[in-house]
């Protein structure tokens, strides 16, 4: 295979991400590091640094929208950012002093853990709850629409959030993906913000997240622009056209489907890991 037929394949094969990740909310990283190792055998840090490249591209450009139509909490995300950056270059740092196969395996860890809590009931708004002194202080109550006009909520257990975002961020950098899943775990379940709050604010955190490791992988050399160009552009097509399917798709077959899939990429991650097929 010359590199002309490697990149055209890299590419359709990462717009198909993109779609997948959209629709379910996992992002293109999930599906990008374990494609491009285990389909292609590139080197798993390579992977990763192509992996967070897209998810800059797409979680930017995703963010604008919901922070125009008023769903991201600003405050929030730029507090618990400070979290995640610092677990982001920590793990970024870990990553290139690791063994490949105990990154696999604990890659996919983390894909079981997502399909885990992707697949969890969540509701769709916070009840009444109580103001907390700390969330009060930093203001970071909010209020987001909803049909019958704008719904208030009051943010809980700043410091439980933190921590939690602490390791988000250092899977994200050890591992190139987003940590949607953790990241809007912190938020829906231990600060206890309304669900579309949630989702809509991780977005906006994820590519900063993203940054802050892909400076240590492209500082060690590990972003390589011949394989990032097509992922990137492959995600950014597939991710606009899994935002125009989302509209019309029965997310919950699609959801299923997928968390299938991860399963089964989540346990071969961890068989090479362990046999040393990575």
């Amino acid at each position: 295979m010359d590199n002309l037929e490697f990149t055209a394949i890299v590419a359709i094969a990462s717009i198909l991400a993109g779609l997948l990740g959209a629709l379910t909310g996992l992002g293109g990283g999930v599906i990008i590091v374990p494609l491009l190792t285990l389909g292609f055998g590139v080197d798993i840090r390579y992977a990763i640094g192509a992996a967070l490249v897209s998810v800059i591209a797409t979680s930017s450009g995703a963010a604008i929208a919901y922070v125009r139509e008023g769903y991201s909490n600003i405050r929030v995300g730029m507090f618990l950012e400070v979290a995640t950056t610092f677990g982001a270059v920590t793990g970024a740092l870990i990553a290139a002093k690791t063994p490949t196969r105990v990154i696999a395996i604990i890659f996919g860890v983390a894909l079981l853990v997502s399909v885990y809590l992707t697949n969890r009931s969540h509701r769709t708004q916070a009840v009444d709850l109580p103001i907390d002194p700390l969330a009060t202080r930093l203001k970071m109550d909010g209020s987001y629409p909803t049909p019958q006009g704008e719904k208030s909520y009051h943010v809980q257990h700043i410091p439980g959030g933190f921590a939690v975002m602490l390791v988000a961020g250092a899977l994200s950098g050890l591992l190139g993906i987003g940590s949607g899943a953790l990241k809007v775990l912190a938020m829906d379940q231990v600060m206890q913000l309304p669900f579309k709050v949630s989702t809509t604010t991780s977005n906006f955190m994820i590519g900063v997240t993203a940054a802050a490791s892909a400076g240590i992988y492209f500082s060690r050399g590990y972003i390589d622009p011949g394989l990032c160009m097509p992922v990137l552009l492959g995600v950014l097509v597939g991710a606009w056209g899994g935002a125009k399917v989302l509209v019309r798709a029965k997310v919950n077959a699609l959801r299923i489907i997928f968390s299938i899939a991860l399963l089964a990429i989540g346990i071969q991650m961890i068989y090479n890991g362990i046999t040393g097929g990575i």
